[in-house]
């Protein structure tokens, strides 16, 4: 049985970021990485773009590139169960109830979401549905301290090898070889919002298309 890497963000909006960490878990790895958009959040507003126009962006950014692939499956639970929060502990609840047990399951994040996964809910029971792959910055902190609790969950989960990943699975941590790049969404946003250079940090149909539809304060075409 292969690996199962899933990419899970808001992706508001995606830009080349994004892609290089999905790119750079392909290559190392050599497995396809599939893109999972998060819903919109009940209660309020989405706070860029709605989920739908965040998966169309996906979608424009990903095209046919072999090895990137789009899951719908938070959009479509969020329909199915309209005003519920939609949390990664049941994605991979749900992903690891359609694999099987023994299959390996990877989730893929950047260092800042690791850094903070003890916030997430029931955050634990994570390791024991996924392995983890890190895409870090150079420097970050986690080449020198993690918060306590954090500290404590990954002590003797880090993979020194990526076929530790194929081995078991779900429970071990991975970091990317490959350097995170600069971009981030909100910086992205906002420099749409102020009119700045925004286009060469993104795919150009992405672009095109906040342009088109006006996302984020950015001027008509």
């Amino acid at each position: 049985m292969g690996l199962r890497i899933h990419y899970g963000g808001t992706f508001d909006p995606v830009h080349l970021g994004h892609l290089a960490i999905a790119r750079a878990a392909r290559e190392q790895l050599q497995v396809a990485v599939r893109l999972l958009p998060a819903a919109d959040p009940p209660h309020r507003p989405a706070p860029g773009a709605d989920a739908e126009q965040r998966t169309r962006m996906l979608e424009l950014a990903i095209g046919d590139e072999p090895g990137l692939l789009l899951d719908r499956r938070e959009l479509e639970r969020a329909q199915r169960q309209p005003g519920l929060p939609s949390y990664t502990v049941d994605t991979l609840r749900e992903l690891r109830a359609e694999l099987g047990p023994r299959q390996p399951l990877a989730w893929l994040v950047g260092a800042d979401s690791l850094l903070g996964l003890p916030s997430w809910h029931d955050w634990e029971a994570l390791f024991d549905l996924a392995h983890f792959i890190v895409a870090d910055r150079p420097g970050s902190s986690l080449e020198r301290s993690l918060p306590a609790p954090l500290a404590q969950a990954l002590e003797g989960r880090w993979a020194a090898h990526e076929r530790e990943l194929f081995s078991s699975p779900a429970g071990r941590v991975l970091r990317l070889q490959a350097p995170l790049r600069g971009e981030s969404a909100s910086a992205v946003r906002a420099r749409i919002a102020s009119g700045g250079d925004w286009r060469a940090l993104l795919p150009a149909p992405v672009a095109d298309y906040i342009a088109e539809h006006r996302l984020y304060g950015a001027s008509a075409p």
